[in-house]
């Protein structure tokens, strides 16, 4: 039941964005107010831009663990969010040898 909901796909990667684009039409046809896609590698092959830009995706937020193409840094639906943070502190957990996994105790 999606039917004015603001909806968020959740997925490891978006390679083609063929599935990801597949899915947002969907909730939208169900009456999704909006659809987020969250991904953490933006591989974005192929198509991908074209098909995210045409797409009833409102927004794609991934991270910067791969690099993004001049295409789609101009691609206006895309916003990228940096796991440097994150990798700082783990680096900086292990080297002082403290926890890294108590990183996550919030997901509990």
């Amino acid at each position: 039941e999606v039917h004015g909901s603001d909806t968020i796909l959740i997925d490891d990667m978006i390679d083609t964005a063929g599935t990801i684009c597949q899915a947002a039409r969907v909730l939208k046809e169900r009456g999704a107010r909006s659809v987020t896609a969250l991904a953490t590698h933006p591989v974005l092959s192929g198509p991908a831009i074209q098909r995210l830009t045409e797409s009833q995706i409102d927004q794609v937020i991934v991270t910067n663990t791969i690099p993004l193409t001049q295409e789609a840094q101009s691609c206006a639906k895309i916003k990228t969010i940096s796991v440097a943070p994150l990798f700082a502190e783990a680096i900086r957990r292990i080297h002082d040898l403290n926890s890294v996994s108590s990183l996550f105790d919030w997901a509990e």
